[in-house]
């Protein structure tokens, strides 16, 4: 159910629950707006049957909104540090600069426009979430400040058709959260159809994906989802998001991603990142083209593209399939920003109180033009409901209860931007971590290479070195070309075992291999079982190995132009070789304490010796030595 409470104009008596006296208290206009000229106000409230934090994942996502509700596209481009839009509305071009929006996360949201040519001056929106129980009231504010009495007389005409738009979009938003098994949703939309000749190369392309050995139920998915999918959802295609969607495995999603791009059915591209704002600053084509530096000049700063975080692969529907653009209808920051729970700008001197919806976690506090942060924990049962922070406050952690009032203070001499954020990124983003520890991808494209100046930070991988024991030995019994086909015969052995727990040869050296996983959980499980491929007495293949594990932070690097791993978790892994036999894995101590490793080891039965190794300037370090086929 939703219930239109007032749709008038400032001039008219807005009915309770709220006047526009009362609303404009909790939202003061800046003095620099007013000081335009006087504002034409609009003050509407409506009421759906679902609880703010239902209702915010709709409400904040205003570009979607708008479309729904019939406004027209809007162009954006930064220039100068600034978000510069323009529209075209009623055959009148309108021109203005986005003012960085200001939001409560599931409380409120305000967004600011400053013309430099239109109908007005300048434009203030708000939209605020009340709770009423079960329910919740959105009150949506319009304030413009028009050039001239024309501009005053043609905005109030043309806003009045707005609250009915707002009631329809926002009816279906209530019946949408109502039932989720619902078909429909009133923020998507069917794409225009595809061209005849579009058609058939989908169905041809699709068939070769299917020879190729894509699952066909698979490759339909595919089809379907790029000829009828939401524009704004091809733009850029998450892989990952989209295998969980439709229940599939993520590896078997990645691979057919992958397939479709070496075709020309989807293309692929290395997104560069805000650490802050986490928006798309760049993208490129290829591996070597990334830049060592990045730059976002909305948030101000300057960054380095070797963090774990700075870079993400997206895929994109082939322009001979769908031309696909990026379309806005509303810069909606706050749905491009769902990490920021909390954004608020204040001048010098000024103090501002926020009631918030932070539920129990660590967050991230941060302050425009303030290199230091500070760490929120919101605990249940902590005893402060309210939680003071000012720009000047030292470098601390602060600690409140759930939803916690904030009474925030600028003491500085300039305006700065407050906040909260939530300090770990989504899990739908596929970073290049995973991508170049992925067979399929070192497999598919072999081309790909780094800038000899780029280091790409692959986060923490597990490395495993293996190595043919008593290869000397080999090439005496079986004389050079035999050794040569049992060595080769191994190798392949070890691609089929690595590429089944989820990882990715690296690289062969001599008779030795080094192979990178995600997960140190698949990396041990990968070495027992080569170990166990490769026992005492095979006749077939008299080839046995040692083999060592290590876990921690990796980069990547162009070297003699291939995709190289490097540093000390490299460095050590190779050097644990040392402690391992024939048909042993030898790894850190500290291993066993990784997620899931303990649990695999207890299952495997597996009997560990303890030993050490003395690490040139680290002194001994603990190692354990799984014995598997003794």
């Amino acid at each position: 159910m939703i219930t239109s409470l007032a749709m008038a104009p400032s001039s008219e008596l807005v009915p309770a629950p709220s006047g526009l006296g009362a609303f404009l208290e909790r939202h003061p206009w800046p003095k620099e707006l007013l000081a335009m000229g006087r504002p034409l106000e609009f003050l509407w409230h409506f009421e759906l049957d679902a609880t703010r934090a239902e209702v915010w994942p709709f409400i904040s996502d205003t570009s979607r909104l708008n479309r729904a509700m019939g406004v027209t596209p809007m162009h954006f481009e930064e220039r100068d540090g600034a978000l510069h839009g323009s529209a075209v509305n009623g055959g009148f071009r309108q021109e203005w600069v986005e003012v960085p929006w200001t939001w409560v996360a599931e409380r409120e949201m305000t967004s600011v426009r400053v013309y430099s040519r239109g109908f007005a001056h300048s434009v203030r929106g708000i939209f605020e979430l009340a709770d009423l129980g079960e329910r919740t009231r959105v009150s949506v504010y319009f304030g413009w400040v028009p050039r001239g009495f024309w501009q005053r007389w043609l905005l109030g005409v043309g806003m009045r058709p707005l609250a009915g738009e707002f009631q329809r979009v926002l009816a279906e938003v209530g019946e949408t959260i109502a039932d989720v098994r619902r078909a429909s949703n009133p923020f998507l939309m069917a794409p225009p159809a595809l061209s005849p000749e579009a058609k058939q190369r989908l169905q041809e392309l699709g068939a070769r994906l299917t020879a190729d050995g894509v699952r066909k139920e698979l490759v339909e998915r595919i089809q379907r989802h790029l000829s009828a999918a939401d524009e704004m959802d091809l733009f850029r295609i998450q892989a990952l998001p989209l295998a969980r969607r439709w229940g599939e495995p993520e590896d078997a999603v990645l691979e057919a991603f992958l397939r479709a791009t070496r075709i020309g059915l989807l293309s692929l591209s290395w997104d560069v990142i805000c650490p802050h704002c986490r928006g798309v600053r760049s993208e490129v084509r290829t591996l070597g083209e990334l830049p060592r530096k990045g730059d976002c000049q909305v948030c101000g700063i300057n960054f380095e593209t070797d963090t774990d975080d700075a870079i993400e692969v997206t895929f994109h529907v082939h322009p001979s399939i769908r031309q696909v653009e990026r379309q806005f209808f509303c810069s909606a920051e706050p749905a491009f920003k769902a990490h920021i729970k909390l954004q608020q700008r204040l001048a010098p001197g000024e103090h501002l109180r926020c009631a918030t919806a932070l539920s129990p976690g660590r967050y991230r506090l941060r302050a425009s033009g303030v290199s230091r942060t500070w760490t929120l924990d919101v605990r249940e049962g902590a005893d402060r409901a309210e939680l003071e922070w000012r720009a000047s406050d030292a470098a601390e952690e602060k600690v409140a209860r759930a939803e916690p009032v904030l009474a925030l203070e600028n003491d500085g001499g300039e305006a700065r931007t407050f906040v909260v954020e939530t300090p770990t990124w989504s899990d739908d983003a596929l970073r290049p971590a995973r991508l170049l520890s992925f067979q399929q991808f070192r497999d598919l494209f072999t081309e790909e290479y780094l800038g000899s100046e780029v280091q790409l930070s692959v986060g923490r991988q597990t490395i495993l070195f293996t190595d043919v024991v008593g290869s000397t030995k080999l090439y005496a019994t079986r004389g050079d070309p035999g050794a040569f086909v049992d060595v080769k015969r191994h190798f392949t052995e070890i691609l089929e075992v690595v590429k089944q727990h989820h990882g990715a040869v690296v690289k062969t050296i001599g008779d030795a291999a080094m192979a990178a996983f995600p997960s140190p959980v698949d990396a041990l499980a990968a070495a027992e079982q080569i170990q166990r491929r490769l026992p005492p007495g095979r006749e077939d293949l008299a080839i046995r190995v040692r083999a060592s594990l290590n876990a921690g932070p990796c980069i990547a690097v162009n070297l003699n132009t291939n995709l190289d791993y490097f540093g000390n978790t490299v460095n050590l892994a190779a050097k644990l070789q040392a402690c391992a036999e024939a048909g042993q894995i030898a790894f850190p101590a500290a291993l066993v304490e990784q997620p899931g490793v303990r649990a695999l080891l207890d299952e495997r039965g597996a009997t560990l010796v303890e030993t050490r190794y003395d690490a040139p300037g680290a002194g001994a370090l603990p190692v354990l030595r799984w014995d598997v086929n003794p």
